[in-house]
């Protein structure tokens, strides 16, 4: 029984706290070069450490449930639709 718990924790990735583009892409489930542009842009929260883009995972987890607030006051919901329209600029 022992065996097949640290085998299944091989299975399972460790997320760290501060991680790589490599790492931060699989993390959000997009692809390490839009995770690159993004953090070119400023628009994830990134940092460099020397020349490479470093992330930290509380504050992309910050930064997403901004994101998410953000798009969920920005969608109304028509109850008569299947799906959620923005509203017209």
């Amino acid at each position: 029984m022992r065996n097949a718990t640290a085998r299944s924790n091989l299975l399972v990735p460790e997320v760290r706290e501060v991680m790589d583009i490599r790492q931060a892409s699989d993390y959000l489930a997009i692809s390490p070069d839009t995770l690159y542009k993004y953090a070119s842009e400023g628009f994830v929260p990134a940092f460099k450490l020397g020349n490479r883009w470093r992330f930290k995972r509380s504050r992309l987890d910050e930064w997403m449930d901004l994101q998410s607030d953000l798009h969920a006051a920005e969608v109304e919901i028509d109850p008569q639709q299947k799906k959620p329209v923005r509203p017209a600029l």
